[in-house]
Formats: structure tokens, sequence, C-alpha cells
């Protein structure tokens, strides 16, 4: 059993009022910018991450322990990116849900048949509670509105012994570390943007991007989050000092 959640919010940022004026509009205007820009989103991913994410994604989500044959979920899944590694993992495309807030980005996931995809958000799942065995996000953690009803809306959904991947860019733990982030992230990646994209927009959802990894809550107040959720063997791995793979598993 998860606790009861108290009313209070924890966000995984303030508000970032250069690009929106409060919280309570935020996420009208994430998921206006997410439409929006959804047509240009993977060749952008493909750019900036050189080809390497397929590849980055599959292997974390087999180390977070997805094997075949489990009934998986993957809450903000954008286009599909995580989605289709899941499917690879799984061997069963039925097996696959995607959910995400943006109609837009949904609609620009090319996704194997038999993959079943629903318009939600991360605090109020779409789902039926005990679900599914494998709960998967992608780089969409510093997009949702509280991480306490997150993370208390993963455990209802997982079964006894289901498993929790969430993948997230963090903060470098040296000064240079992220003075050199924050110039890919702010400086070359909205130049790659412009090149490969066809949306202005695309640009300013790529800086929007940096200003959410500056301002995120430390690495560990998620993990904390996940603890007092009902989680257990609560875990991050680091990949290059920015890749973290936040894992747990709900109780037996």
């Amino acid at each position: 059993m998860t606790r009861e959640h108290d009313g209070t919010q924890e966000a995984p940022h303030e508000p970032l009022t250069a690009w929106y004026p409060d919280e309570a509009r935020r996420r009208a205007w994430l998921r206006g910018i997410f439409d929006r820009t959804a047509p240009d989103y993977d060749a952008i991913e493909r750019a900036m991450a050189f080809g390497s994410g397929k590849w980055y994604r599959n292997r974390a989500l087999r180390s977070a322990g997805l094997v075949k044959g489990m009934r998986v979920l993957d809450v903000g899944m954008g286009t599909g990116l995580v989605t289709k590694e899941a499917v690879a993992i799984t061997g069963d495309a039925s097996l696959v849900t995607g959910v995400d807030p943006s109609p837009g980005m949904v609609g620009e996931a090319h996704l194997p048949m038999g993959v079943e995809t629903r318009i939600g958000t991360a605090e109020n799942l779409p789902c039926e509670s005990a679900a599914y065995d494998f709960l998967s996000m992608g780089f969409a953690l510093r997009h949702v509105s509280d991480l306490t009803r997150a993370f208390d809306e993963y455990f209802r959904v997982l079964a006894p012994g289901g498993r929790l991947c969430v993948l997230e860019i963090t903060r470098p733990s040296s000064a240079a570390g992220i003075a050199l982030l924050k110039f890919y992230m702010r400086g070359v990646v909205p130049v790659i943007a412009r090149v490969v994209g066809k949306k202005q927009e695309s640009v300013e959802l790529m800086r929007y991007y940096w200003d959410t990894i500056e301002a995120c809550v430390p690495p560990q107040t998620v993990l904390a989050a996940i603890e007092r959720a009902g989680f257990v063997d609560v875990r991050r791995e680091v990949e290059l000092g920015i890749f973290s793979a936040y894992c747990a598993v709900k109780p037996a």
C-alpha cells in the first residue's frame, strides 16, 4: 500500500517563469509546445545523441530487470523511443502500453502494431492498479508537476514484484561538468534543432530542456521520493556523470 498523499506538492523544479507565467499554466504551455514540435523530435534526438540513444535505452531497460514476457507501461512515452525498446525486449507488442499527455507526440510515434497508447499524465495514470510488471519513463521526470504523486501512481499500477526504471539527465557533480553540459545543451543542441528541425519552436524547446535540467532537484531528492512511495532496492545508475537510471522494485 502507498501512503496517502497529504496534498503537499513536490515539483521537480521551481516554476520557470521565463517560459510560462506560473505553475498553474505550466502544463498547458508544455503540452502545447510538445504538440507543435513533435514532428521534429526524433530527428533532433538522433542528432544530439549521435545515434547512441537506442543502444542506451535498451541497455538501461535490461539492466533494470526488463525481460521477455513482462507487461510494460511506458510513461511520458513521447514519440515512443523507449516504448520501441520495451517491445524489442518483451517480444510482444501487445504487452506494452504507452502513456503521454501530448496527443501530438503520441501521433508521431511509429510503433509496432499491437502497442496500446493512452493520453494521460504521470500524476493520474489512466491505468488499472497492479496491471504491469515493469514501468519505464524516459527523460520526462523533469516535466511532471508532483514527484510524490507520480511515484505513488507508479507504485499503484505495478504488480507486486514489479520493477521501475526512470531515465533522466542530471546535472554533473563538478562545476566544470555543469559548464560543459550547459554549453552543449544551451548552445550546441539548439543549433542542431535549427538545422535538422523544421519548426522554430523546436529550438526553444531544446533551450527549455537545459533550464529544466539546471533547475531540477538533486538525485537524492528523487531517490527519497521513490522510497517514500513504498519501493525497495532503490538505486541510481549513472553513465558519463549525467545519464541517470533510477531503478526500484515494488515489494512482492
